[in-house]
């Protein structure tokens, strides 16, 4: 060091420059000295859970420098530096959301409903409406699953490119969402995450579509405790990549290298990287190499557990920070008693975050566990019973007490004076009842749109019909309606395997290319996972995407970022981010094993979060395209495959009729039997009604049309409440839609109690359906089987009337 001080040499930075370096070293220190404190809050059992961003501070203060308004972030839980640098997040919203703060102003990220280091800005209002996303610097909101950021970071960037190139988006109202396109969408992935599918396929797809990605891999050459040896192939992400480089002739990908300590390089790194990105909306891959994780993993376990003493060693002497401190000295920049105020400042304002955050999480806290032991002692002098002295005492004693700790003491204590009557009870009990409806707001409000704009206010509009309406196929219908829909709505693309050229493969979309262009109806390559992230970041950034999964069965293939990224995302920023994209797929009998289950089950169960229609008719279907448009949440649009032929009316109101959501239809009006179902298995019930009344049977049979929400008037109930038996009808496996709608009608509405026979559930074999006619008919309910299920039903009721069939 002494020998640095000698140097006579004058700097080749000018003041400014300095200035900014030093602002850079000190950021990098406020950041590591969160991770460090961060880490000891968990250990020391004020919060739950750490993980944080140290060894990165460097190489994310350069990827700053180059992230302007407008542009988007979808990255991971390293990005800690980032997001500071950039002035999205204080130190002490680190700590509000390390310490799950259930306040949106304290932890704009989440309002305490994600661990911390998961980061979000807020692009939706509190009356729903868009903020102007190019005067800020956004971040989609991140989730944890592995690599399941870089879907969405697709749409994110490719948002840009229909907004550079699409004519139709040129007007006033969409200049919120982008400055001519120039916007950049930054990704940011661990060097071990790229062993996931989601990743080359991501990859991939932005080279084929040219669009403007900045990819940024941290590799610090683990995935938790795996080295990158059992990893990645020759051990090295952009060398396995070479062959994505773009070329003076060919469309690809710049890839570039750098070290995470190199602070100069760092910079002109991402200066080119931005500089291509941007200009050219060529995607870039930046290879972070040699970066550092000083804490390991995350407070849920010690990295000297699995690296050597050598690596420990040179993690110490390549820690971007110290590396960057020898650079400030080598090149004269600051002294080392400058460098040393400036990390004891670092410290010093990360203390005083801590304790602002602290003091703001408990002080509510400590007033709510105040009132309570107070109402909880006035019980007790109330009551007699000495019980209550004990939860008291024991709250009271609990420094830090949470609100579970508050509800369970004052629910134990009216559980112990239960048949008691006062005053002081009361009053116990009505806090208990509005202290659950403030935590019911805290943690769990928005898991559907609370805005004017929910598609749950969208009133029905009938199809009208000329005099003597067009019979046609039933393809032609949602043809026709998809035709109103680009015509009535600029921002509304639909894409996926076979929707450009042939117009899927049922036409539903034929001509709609040729019509609209390659920008707002486009084909795909085969690949679900990526068509659902296009959809979920474009609709993040004001376009209306439809993402066409060709088949139901197909959903498998990108089911993880639905269910853990698009049903969540308003959940998880309680409100703060929406992503109305529709889920275009066609599913249902008749063509075997792989084009033809009906995994509502699974769907009702992993999705909730996203409306779920399933048409019985492609009207039907046209229908929730209409109102979903004119709403603002996420949907699946089941269209019914056996549908596409059979013959329709023409509505001559197309783009503007709409089929309500959570409002189940009254086919025919019945006596005997409520009779439930949906999509195309609600067909062959209605075929049977003549034979039903043949035999004597009258059967009320209700539509579903959405299986989420489902049923908000309970149609169904009143409906049991007069027929006083119900069997519903369903395709999926055993237990699975049909168990979550005897659930809902008997639990929920009150069916139960309506009862005057068991309700039954007919449902498809638990294997998947064979192959063909004959396969669908062993594998599904068929017309004999619901005839013959009816018809044992009311046998039961009545034996002379119906005597037995077999």
């Amino acid at each position: 060091m002494a020998q640095v001080k000698e140097k006579t040499t004058k700097s080749k930075f000018t003041a400014a420059q300095k200035k900014e370096i030093l602002a850079d070293f000190k950021l990098g220190w406020v950041s590591r000295h969160m991770s460090l404190i961060g880490r000891k809050e968990v250990l020391t059992g004020k919060a739950k859970f750490g993980i944080f961003g140290d060894g990165k501070e460097v190489p994310q203060i350069a990827m700053a420098k180059v992230f302007k308004n407008g542009d988007f972030r979808s990255g991971y839980y390293r990005d800690q530096t980032f997001m500071m640098a950039i002035g999205e997040v204080t130190p002490q919203q680190l700590f509000a959301q390390l310490y799950a703060h259930a306040d949106v102003e304290a932890d704009p990220n989440s309002a305490g409903r994600q661990m911390n280091s998961h980061f979000a800005t807020r692009l939706v209002d509190n009356e729903g409406n868009w903020i102007d996303q190019t005067k800020s610097k956004n971040t989609a909101s991140d989730i944890s699953p592995t690599a399941g950021q870089m879907a969405r970071l697709l749409g994110l960037a490719q948002a840009s490119k229909v907004y550079r190139n699409e004519k139709a988006l040129k007007g006033k109202e969409w200049k919120k969402f982008s400055n001519k396109g120039n916007e950049v969408a930054f990704g940011t992935i661990g060097d071990a995450s790229t062993s996931e599918g989601v990743f080359w396929e991501t990859i991939n797809a932005g080279g084929v579509l040219q669009v403007p990605i900045i990819m940024s891999v941290w590799d610090d050459g683990f995935g938790i405790s795996v080295a990158k040896k059992y990893q990645t192939t020759k051990e090295n992400i952009s060398e396995v990549l070479k062959g994505f480089q773009r070329t003076k002739d060919e469309d690809g990908y710049e890839i570039l290298r750098v070290k995470a300590w190199d602070y100069e390089a760092l910079i002109e790194t991402y200066q080119k990287a931005e500089k291509i990105a941007r200009e050219e909306h060529v995607p870039v891959l930046i290879h972070v190499q040699e970066v550092t994780q000083p804490q390991g993993h995350s407070t849920s376990g010690s990295h000297e557990r699995y690296k050597s003493e050598e690596r420990l060693k040179w993690e110490e002497e390549y820690c971007c920070l110290e590396r960057l401190r020898q650079w400030i000295l080598e090149n004269d920049i600051a002294t080392a008693d400058k460098l040393d105020k400036l990390e004891e400042e670092a410290q010093d304002e990360i203390n005083e975050a801590k304790k602002a955050a602290w003091k703001a999480f408990m002080d509510p806290i400590k007033k709510e566990k105040s009132t309570v032991i107070d109402l909880i002692n006035k019980l007790k002098d109330e009551s007699g019973v000495e019980k209550l002295g004990d939860f008291a005492k024991k709250l009271k004693n609990y420094p830090n007490a949470m609100r579970k700790d508050i509800l369970s003491a004052a629910r134990k204590s009216l559980a112990v004076t239960a048949g008691k009557k006062g005053s002081a009870r009361q009053e116990l009990a009505d806090w208990v009842s509005d202290y659950r409806a403030e935590n019911k707001e805290r943690y769990n409000s928005h898991l559907y749109s609370q805005t004017p704009y929910s598609p749950l206010n969208i009133e029905e509009v009938k199809p009208e019909y000329p005099k003597d309406p067009e019979r046609v196929d039933g393809r032609l219908v949602i043809r026709e309606n998809f035709d109103a829909i680009f015509e009535k709505y600029p921002n509304t693309l639909v894409f996926g395997e076979d929707s450009g050229k042939l117009g899927d493969v049922n036409k539903g979309l034929e001509g709609m290319q040729d019509k609209y262009g390659e920008i707002r109806v486009s084909d795909t390559g085969i690949r679900e996972a990526t068509i659902l992230g296009q959809g979920i970041g474009m609709s993040i950034r004001g376009l209306r995407p439809i993402a066409e999964i060709q088949y139901l069965d197909y959903l498998l293939y990108c089911f993880q970022g639905i269910s853990d990224d698009l049903a969540t995302l308003r959940y998880r920023t309680k409100g703060g981010q929406a992503a109305p994209l529709i889920v275009r797929t066609r599913g249902h009998r008749l063509e075997g094993i792989w084009h033809s289950g009906s995994p509502m089950g699974m769907i009702t169960s992993g999705a909730r979060g996203v409306h779920l229609c399933v048409p019985r008719n492609l009207t039907e279907a046209a229908g929730f395209y209409n109102t979903l448009l004119q709403g603002d949440d996420p949907a699946i649009i089941v269209e019914p495959l056996n549908g596409y032929r059979l013959k329709e009316d023409m509505p001559s109101n197309l783009g503007e009729f709409t089929t309500p959501l959570g409002k189940p239809e009254i086919i025919n009006e019945g006596n005997d039997i409520t009779v439930v179902s949906y999509g195309s298995t609600f067909n062959i019930v209605e075929s049977i009604i003549p034979q039903l009344e043949d035999a004597g049977i009258s059967i009320e049979l209700i539509d579903v049309r959405t299986l989420m929400p489902f049923d908000l008037d309970h149609v169904i109930g009143k409906s049991l409440s007069k027929t006083n038996r119900l069997l519903i009808v369903d395709e999926d496996v055993p237990g699975g839609a049909s168990a979550y709608i005897l659930h809902k009608v008997l639990e929920e509405q009150g069916g139960y109690f309506d009862l005057d026979s068991e309700p039954k559930c007919l449902t498809a074999h638990d294997h998947r359906p064979a192959y063909a006619s004959d396969g669908d008919y062993f594998s599904k309910p068929n017309a004999e089987d619901i005839f013959e299920a009816i018809y044992e039903m009311m046998r039961k009721a009545d034996t002379e009337r119906f005597p037995a069939i077999y």
